[in-house]
């Protein structure tokens, strides 16, 4: 069984004084439903779920009256079995953007106050069957990914205490030593052949088969390909998707990593596209890094509307996007060119987006001055450059050197660093899991 960050906070929302009702947001297939049951197995005596997918009658429940009242008497008799006892049942309502009214009634589970209810869905950010949005102030929500690189690692068995002494070296930017170095890197290349997404992740501990793993890749591209082909208007379904299968190319077949339209059909615009990108963004099936025009807090001030970059949600999908033969290339380190350093930047991406940061990036056509990431946090900004070697990072230089305000930034190259020199900090890839 994979061991999840998001365990923590669910056990911090389980003891809050007057628990409101959680909403666990994020995409399909990031192990929000399996870890939901385990939390309730582990912390109440009594379990009920409802998944509106699954059994579309159970909507009946919220049909009518939506007192706490009459809606636990329906419970009893939907469940005659189970003992729906104040403080001691979880209710769980999954795929809950398929029961509009189960929604509304959260306001009053919340107000009620006696018994525990958490909801989930893999599209809650579409709205597409209802016009009004969760009932703000009686919900609290937790975002679940696919996994990141430190619980890939608890995955192989890697110890809380190895991964420790590893932070241990960031912590005082020290150079790892090269056995160490060697084998986490190793790991990494492994983390990004493939990806974050439990089953994947799960099948490769299990088996060590890469073959097994392009499968269930496939497979999980396959089905947010059906979410997109079901949930989409009827006016977005083509759209969507091709803007979605056109990542791969955006990311890792040419140097300019800004979404171009051009990528996804011959005289494309985004006049006839933008939209599509905009459900696809709400949709948690994409997320998006913004050109800003200055290196400067707050950046969303600065952000120029209609320049982005485009990424999956997690490595998986992209990786499925592209031959098997990419895997093996990844995990031999036999990667060049545009592939090598596009995979690189998204899985620093991959990363910093597992964080809950917003990403932003700066490009300068006259100056030549580029940042390949740019996050913010408590006020201060923080600028970030990505190298599939250890080339200099001019534009960090420049911009740590000219801008008062900002006093570092991190430089993650494929190599072993561990150095800090005039403010830029400078550390291998598998690093970026750890600031």
């Amino acid at each position: 069984m994979l061991k999840r960050k998001a365990t923590k906070q669910l056990q911090d929302w389980i003891k809050t004084k007057n628990k409101k009702c959680l909403v666990v947001q994020g995409a399909r297939q990031t192990g929000k439903t399996f870890i939901i049951k385990q939390f309730a197995e582990d912390n109440y005596d009594e379990y009920i779920e409802i998944n509106f997918k699954m059994t579309p009658s159970a909507t009946d429940i919220f049909s009518g009256d939506l007192s706490v009242d009459g809606m636990v008497m329906a419970l009893k008799f939907r469940f005659p079995d189970k003992k729906i006892i104040p403080g001691k049942t979880l209710i769980f309502l999954d795929e809950i953007q398929e029961c509009p009214e189960a929604i509304t009634s959260l306001k009053f589970w919340a107000d009620d106050n006696r018994y525990d209810l958490i909801a989930s869905g893999s599209l809650l950010g579409i709205d597409y069957k209802r016009s009004s949005s969760y009932p703000v102030g009686y919900v609290d929500y937790i975002k679940m990914h696919g996994l990141d690189f430190e619980e890939f690692l608890w995955g192989l068995g890697i110890s809380e205490d190895m991964i420790g002494s590893v932070q241990e070296y960031l912590l005082h930017k020290k150079l790892i030593p090269e056995a160490i170095h060697n084998q986490i890197m190793s790991y990494y290349r492994q983390y990004i052949a493939i990806g974050g997404m439990p089953e994947a992740v799960q099948e490769y501990v299990d088996s060590k088969d890469f073959r097994e793993v392009d499968r269930i890749q496939r497979n999980l591209l396959q089905g947010y390909q059906y979410d997109i082909a079901h949930y989409a208007t009827a006016k977005e379904k083509v759209k969507a998707e091709k803007c979605y299968l056109s990542l791969s190319k955006q990311l890792l077949d040419k140097e300019n990593h800004k979404f171009q339209y051009k990528e996804i059909e011959h005289g494309a615009r985004a006049q006839k596209y933008y939209s599509s990108i905009d459900w696809l963004l709400r949709a948690d099936i994409i997320h998006l890094s913004q050109a800003v025009s200055d290196i400067r807090y707050d950046l969303d001030d600065y952000a120029k509307s209609g320049l982005f970059r485009a990424y999956t949600t997690d490595m998986s999908l992209l990786i499925a996007m592209k031959d098997f033969s990419l895997k093996q290339h990844i995990v031999e380190n036999t990667l060049s060119g545009n592939t090598k350093g596009g995979l690189y930047e998204c899985a620093i991406a991959d990363a910093l987006y597992k964080k809950d940061y917003a990403l932003y990036y700066y490009k300068n056509d006259t100056t030549k001055k580029e940042l390949d990431f740019i996050i913010q946090k408590d006020g201060v900004v923080i600028p970030i450059e990505v190298k599939s070697g250890n080339t200099k990072a001019t534009s960090l230089t420049n911009v740590i050197k000219n801008k008062s305000d900002i006093s570092y930034g991190y430089k993650f190259v494929d190599g072993n660093k561990g150095i800090s020199e005039d403010g830029i900090i400078t550390l291998p890839l598998y690093m970026s899991a750890f600031i």
